[in-house]
């Protein structure tokens, strides 16, 4: 139960673990860190994942409140984009948020939403609360959003997509197109970028889950009127990497004596994310690669599917030594000696964070990059939808800790010989090793970022300080 004196923060998540994650780990050191009482709402989209976050241990001083499930089948058509069902969800969950709000003997001092809920300021309005939105991405996403829903569609639709010319975003990395977001390739997408950013000039702050000296150009361009300060209008809070910690994750006695048994960082961790799954072509193609490279792998399996997104069926027939039947008959047996083979889920951070890993490949989610990032893994960047794309141009460009495939993973079939090569030159030659070097330096800049008087640990105390001052006036 909060006190009088003490700042009581509203935290709302949207569906999906890509945003729950972040949104629980910066309720966790909002409390651990800043003395607050935090209550986080979060809108499930499933019965399992309510069980598996309730179940969770949280530290005292912060609630988990799970709205009710809303069902929206009746609102959408089949086809319906996932980010405008999102906005749909969010919107019809706002009853539930404000009766849960309203029934509080001390009310929030603020309303910190990520990106899909936003429609929920009007309520802290009501309430007299400060409103921040947290991204949950990176900096330069932020960019691309708010950039894109300053100019006609029309400019972006011609240019940009059917013309295919890099998208100059100002003061920040240009968007080339075949990094694309998705949701610039239609203009009823485009007007979705616009509603949320015309929302986000209307809070107390935006929160970013990077930080300064990470995307230190992108962040100044964010701020500088010069640029996007002028579109944005609102304090910048660069406050991450707010990542999962493995100690809270329980590694499988099976996997640990495993990864405890390799040399150091001599296995590649192979892994698409909570959603992402492969075609059954790519899932033969990335089994032969990793076969043919001989370097030890542990490897997160799902069916195949031809939906990036996820499709979670039942596993299929198997052959003699257990391998299902959409891997190539026999991998179990060719590979007993050099691979380790995890249906559906495995604890990630855990594994990202033993000695024995030295590779990751990825689908570029946010949050698997910042994982990979604060445990000093370099990253073989294999995107899959939303943002993941402008990701893995970051990570090769930019940080220079990851390799991709030089044909699009999202739109051709990635051949056993080229995964195969990635994965030796991860984990084997020179170009390799200076990937490492530089992600463990990259690691330990995070860690300064996030200690008492690091750039993150201050933009949150920031924040902290609105709040305590907001509470007292």
């Amino acid at each position: 139960m909060p006190n009088n004196a003490q700042p009581h923060v509203a935290l709302l998540a949207s569906p999906g673990m890509g945003h729950l994650i972040p949104i629980i780990e910066l309720g966790k050191r909002m409390v651990s860190h800043h003395e607050f009482h935090v209550t986080i709402f979060f809108v499930a989209s499933d019965h399992s994942s309510i069980t598996s976050l309730l179940k969770s241990p949280t530290p005292h001083n912060l609630d988990i409140v799970a709205l009710p499930f809303v069902d929206i089948s009746g609102l959408i058509e089949p086809n319906t984009r996932l980010v405008t069902k999102l906005l749909v969800i969010m919107r019809e969950s706002l009853p539930s948020l404000r009766s849960s709000i309203a029934a509080m003997k001390i009310r929030p001092t603020a309303l910190i939403v990520d990106l899909f809920g936003a429609d929920a300021f009007e309520i802290a309005q009501e309430f007299g609360m400060l409103k921040y939105v947290f991204v949950t991405t990176n900096a330069w996403f932020l960019a691309v959003i708010f950039h894109s829903s300053s100019l006609d569609k029309q400019v972006i639709l011609e240019g940009h997509v059917k013309g295919q010319k890099p998208l100059k975003i100002p003061g920040c990395k240009s968007l080339f197109f075949k990094d694309t977001l998705e949701s610039l390739h239609d203009i009823d997408s485009v007007d979705e970028s616009e509603f949320i950013g015309t929302k986000m000039t209307k809070s107390n702050g935006i929160l970013i889950n990077t930080w300064q000296d990470l995307e230190s150009s992108t962040i100044e361009a964010l701020r500088d009127n010069n640029y996007l300060g002028g579109l944005i209008k609102v304090p910048i809070y660069p406050i991450g990497p707010l990542v999962r910690q493995e100690g809270k994750q329980v590694l499988d006695k099976q996997v640990k004596q495993w990864l405890d048994k390799q040399p150091i960082e001599s296995v590649i961790y192979v892994s698409f994310g909570s959603g992402g799954t492969l075609s059954a072509k790519q899932m033969t193609e990335l089994a032969w690669g990793l076969e043919q490279s001989q370097r030890k792998f542990i490897w997160v399996v799902r069916p195949p599917s031809n939906n990036a997104l996820g499709s979670y069926f039942t596993i299929g027939k198997t052959d003699g030594d257990g391998t299902p039947d959409y891997l190539p008959q026999g991998f179990f047996t060719r590979t007993k000696d050099i691979g380790l083979v995890i249906p559906m889920w495995a604890p990630q951070a855990q594994i990202l964070s033993h000695p024995s890993v030295g590779g990751f490949l990825s689908h570029c989610g946010w949050n698997s990059t910042l994982e990979s990032i604060t445990n000093g893994v370099p990253i073989i960047a294999w995107p899959l939808y939303a943002e993941q794309k402008m990701n893995a141009a970051m990570l090769t460009e930019d940080f220079e800790i990851a390799v991709r495939p030089k044909v699009s993973t999202t739109e051709e079939i990635v051949g056993r010989g080229e995964i195969e090569g990635m994965v030796r030159m991860m984990m084997a030659d020179k170009e390799g090793h200076a990937m490492k070097n530089i992600v463990k330096e990259l690691k330990q800049n995070a860690e300064k970022a996030l200690d008492k008087g690091g750039s993150s640990y201050n933009s949150l105390s920031q924040v902290a300080q609105d709040c305590l001052h907001h509470l007292q006036v």
